[in-house]
């Protein structure tokens, strides 16, 4: 599957989040991940994310899809904006 991760993590959490996913995908900007991942890697990274992060204050979402072009949006933590409003 492709996968999207995007992050806004707390200063003191940003290089544990970016030195993990490193280990998995490709760093293609501040806060942003992707690359091709097994269902089983995909779910290791959810799980290990969710114990890196502070859910309360911290956002990490997920774009996946088994296609580039069709992709699937979940959230982790706390959106810092509402995103309701965008198509």
């Amino acid at each position: 599957m492709y996968v999207v991760i995007v992050y806004d993590v707390g200063v003191e959490r940003v290089n544990k989040v970016r030195s993990f996913l490193r280990e998995y995908m490709n760093w293609v900007q501040n806060s942003v991940f992707e690359g091709e991942l097994t269902k089983a890697e995909f779910l290791k990274i959810k799980s290990r994310l969710k114990e890196l992060i502070q859910e309360s204050s911290d956002h990490i979402i997920f774009y996946s899809s088994r296609d580039r072009k069709y992709l699937g949006i979940e959230d982790l933590g706390t959106p810092k904006a509402d995103t309701s409003n965008i198509i």
